[in-house]
């Protein structure tokens, strides 16, 4: 199975923009359904905003959005491009617009909107899915940074860490990247630590 990415939780942001108030707000969605449905609350929610702009992008399905009002162009579109850079799919953005009365013209309109995507989907994180190895090792104290490093370098994640004697800790790589890492392990250790596999899962990990 060939990774990807989907939001790794929710996301909100605000910004004011000539005031107009901008929020944006990031969700997982798997489903089209499950995305209007966020859609609608959004709505409901903030039922008095002149704009709620949306656009979704569901993993091998629809890819949708809407100016919702906004001049054709200048805030779905932008919205949705945000995410297809970022390469993140299963994933419904709303931005709400409080208008502020004062006009900021098509390019203003635009970088608004994809700012606001762009800070909701920060605030949310992006987690890859994946088949993750996952390997246990012992190090000592003064290795404890240096292994986290390592870890993040392979494009890998530290799942768990527990102190005693010996600092004990979980790591989740790539398939591709676990052997690599358990060679790095043995020689940061000069060969008194060692990673070992105890098992394999699919599943969402935070990358960013």
């Amino acid at each position: 199975m060939s990774e990807y990415f989907v939001p790794a939780g929710s996301g909100e942001a605000e910004f004011v923009e000539k005031r107009s108030s901008f929020l944006g707000h990031v969700r997982f969605a798997e489903t089209e359904d499950k995305a209007r449905e966020f859609i609608n609350e959004m709505k409901k929610k903030h039922y008095d905003a002149r704009h709620n702009c949306w656009c979704y992008i569901i993993r091998e399905g629809a890819v949708r959005y809407s100016d919702d009002g906004e001049p054709q162009g200048t805030a779905g579109l932008p919205m949705l491009e945000v995410f297809k850079r970022e390469g993140v799919e299963n994933v419904v953005c709303v931005v709400t617009r409080y208008f502020g009365g004062v006009l900021l013209g098509t390019g203003g309109l635009l970088r608004a909107y994809t700012k606001s995507a762009k800070d909701a989907l920060d605030a949310a994180g992006i987690a890859a899915v994946r088949r993750w190895v996952k390997l246990e090792a012992a190090c000592p104290y003064s290795l404890l940074e240096r292994m986290k490093t390592e870890c993040l370098a392979l494009e890998g994640a530290v799942s768990d860490v527990e102190y005693g004697a010996d600092v004990h800790m979980t790591f989740l790589l790539p398939e591709s990247k676990a052997e690599a890492f358990r060679a790095r392990v043995t020689e940061l250790s000069a060969g008194q630590s060692s990673a070992k596999a105890v098992g394999e899962e699919l599943m969402p990990v935070r990358v960013k």
